[in-house]
């Protein structure tokens, strides 16, 4: 059993993109589909496409959009590593970046003279998204020279637009209606913004767990304990969740900020506090995230846009009342903030790079293990905490 894919990095992920009418085709079905592309339930995804990390576990189906005012309708997966499961409960902005190039490189959308424009509709969130891209005289591009944080190839430069992203899941930009709330967990108490925008996101105070926010991926990862558990927390403040739902490792999306102070990247730079506005640290499912989810960027830009909110108290603007330069482990990220009504941003953009790496047949395997059930958590840490 046979299913075509396109490899694409965009920002500082790698998705795997599949067409809509094809893999809806197969007898398999969605989910058993990707999880026998990927080698889902072995750790090392060794008998799959998968990378295993949950920046390189990632597939969007993408085909034809629907709705009139949209070009392509896009799913997105992020798939389990060591375990049997799909979340599709999110959406992911740098998967977002590869599909715009994907959709003018297989003429899904028509390139035009000088830019094209792709409307992607999210159907995880129901959100909207714009991609632009140069192709002057309409010519398709396949390489540049934009470079993203985290990477170190460069690839075509893509501009990223998030419309209208707040409340895409809980209706609120501030779910709890509260520029700050305290989360509780044991005996820890821990000063949070909870904010919707791109993503339902907790953003929780740096010092409060005795951190500064511009820690490597290595010093925050003996916190991830304690991050997961707010998470949980968070989610119940938010309404995302009830006391006895399962645990949802994919929302809210959890991190930590803080002021700005001087640190090295993960490849030796070193950024000094005046380069940027903001430190965010945040976790991709179980782990550090190298740099920052995109969706993540856009909810702290939206916080940092609205008075009393702990990127607004924390970070600074020297950079422009329309700026936010995130710093992240990985380095800084730049987010494009347009003015709104009660400070509610109706659009947050992003410059990013995109590549596509490889086209390939994909043999699926086909045997009794695809016919066993899909577990309710990813990973071991969503059975324990």
């Amino acid at each position: 059993m046979n299913l075509h894919g396109t490899l694409v990095r965009g920002g500082t992920s790698k998705c795997w993109i599949f067409d809509t009418a094809q893999i809806d085709r197969l007898d398999l079905g969605r989910d058993e589909a990707l999880l026998a592309a990927f080698g889902a339930e072995d750790p090392c995804q060794l008998d799959g496409v998968g990378g295993a990390t949950s920046t390189t576990s990632k597939a969007a189906i993408v085909g034809p959009s629907a709705r009139p005012d949209c070009d392509i309708d896009y799913t997105f997966a992020q798939v389990g590593i060591g375990v049997r499961r799909i979340e599709w409960g999110s959406n992911c902005g740098n998967c977002a970046t590869a599909v715009g190039l994907y959709a003018v490189q297989s003429r899904l959308v028509v390139p035009t003279d000088p830019t094209t424009v792709v409307r992607i509709h999210n159907t995880n969130t129901g959100t909207v998204a714009e991609t632009a891209i140069a192709t002057p005289g309409g010519v398709i591009p396949f390489t540049g020279s934009a470079r993203v944080p985290g990477v170190a190839q460069p690839g075509v430069p893509v501009e990223l637009f998030f419309l209208n992203p707040a409340g895409g899941t809980t209706g609120h930009l501030l779910p709890t209606g509260r520029p700050i709330d305290r989360l509780r967990h044991a005996s820890l108490v821990v000063r949070a913004t909870l904010v919707d925008a791109g993503a339902p996101c907790a953003l929780l105070a740096a010092e409060d767990l005795g951190l500064t926010g511009a820690e490597s991926p290595h010093e925050l990862a003996a916190t991830v304990g304690e991050l997961i558990a707010m998470r949980r927390t968070a989610a119940l403040a938010m309404g995302l969740v009830r006391q006895h739902d399962p645990i949802n490792h994919a929302i809210p999306k959890v991190g930590i900020v803080g002021a700005p102070t001087a640190y090295r990247t993960t490849d030796g730079r070193v950024v000094d506090a005046g380069d940027y506005d903001l430190s965010v640290r945040m976790l991709s499912m179980h782990a550090p995230h190298p740099a920052i989810g995109l969706t993540s960027a856009v909810a702290v830009a939206s916080a940092a846009a609205l008075p009393q909110t702990l990127p607004t108290l924390l970070g600074r603007r020297g950079s422009g009342p329309n700026l936010l330069r995130i710093g992240t482990a990985a380095g800084v990220v730049t987010a494009k903030i347009d003015a709104g009504l009660d400070g509610v941003p109706p659009r947050v953009a992003l410059s990013r790079a995109a590549r596509c790496i490889a086209t390939a047949e994909l043999h699926l395997p086909t045997s009794e293990r695809l016919l066993r059930p899909v577990t309710g958590a990813l990973g071991d840490h969503a059975r324990t905490a």
